[in-house]
């Protein structure tokens, strides 16, 4: 099917750079083939976006989702979590979501705060990119650049693109099956239109479900980085 880019504009559009951090390029959770995001997002960059995001996971040493904080457990292994007391004494919940367990996998220690794992890898051109932290507090697991899982502690991204009047969202970067998946089903779930551009993209798992799940919730699929950059859509 040829792209659709109708009413996309530079002037409503916005990338968000998810996650091109050293420890998920080359370092304690390095994902494979990584470094090959770098040149198409690079390109992609050259685009007159109105705003361009770049994310980082910026984790306290004692954050929930490494097993290192988790007596008897081991990396990769699940637990449930719950959400911090703190956060829900007091509040109205409006959804069930606000209170429930969640699946949590435990990663190895990576992208502690003021760590060289943290820090944007070599190669790519962040320079001038607005920044977006996330999975900042202990515990909470944050993978969205939007909001966490239960909707309790957000980002303030979703103001940052409807302040600029943004009605498109394009996401790259890593990893797919994680922070890009949940990145891209929250931006269309708060009405923008998403696109994920797959070789801009790196996943941990080889499954690809990531993809059918962001396709079945509307998220538009763009196969290459050079699709766009051909289209003229962005060029003006």
């Amino acid at each position: 099917m040829p792209l659709d880019l109708a009413n996309v504009e530079p002037c409503n559009s916005a990338i968000i750079v998810v996650d091109v951090q050293n420890d998920f390029v080359s370092g304690s959770l390095a994902v494979r083939d990584a470094e090959q995001v770098i040149t198409p997002i690079n390109a992609l960059l050259k685009l007159p976006f109105a705003i361009k995001i770049a994310t980082q996971d910026y984790h306290p040493a004692n954050h929930i989702s490494f097993a290192r904080n988790h007596e008897g457990k081991k990396e990769f292994d699940q637990i449930v979590i719950f959400p911090p007391a703190e956060l829900v004494v007091g509040r109205t919940l409006e959804d069930e979501r606000s209170l429930e367990g969640l699946e949590q996998v435990l990663w190895p220690v990576h992208c502690v705060q003021d760590t060289f794992g943290v820090a944007f890898v070599d190669g790519l051109e962040h320079e001038g990119l607005e920044v977006v932290r996330k999975g900042c507090d202990v515990g909470i697991e944050c993978y969205s650049a939007f909001e966490d899982p239960w909707g309790l502690t957000n980002t303030g991204l979703k103001d940052k693109l409807r302040n600029k009047e943004i009605s498109n969202v394009f996401v790259v970067g890593i990893a797919g099956d994680y922070c890009v998946k949940s990145t891209a089903l929250d931006a269309k779930k708060y009405g923008f239109r998403t696109f994920v551009i797959r070789d801009a993209v790196r996943s941990v798992s080889d499954n690809g479900l990531e993809w059918i799940e962001m396709d079945k919730a509307g998220v538009e699929i763009i196969d290459t980085a050079e699709e766009l950059l051909t289209s003229g859509v962005l060029s003006q």
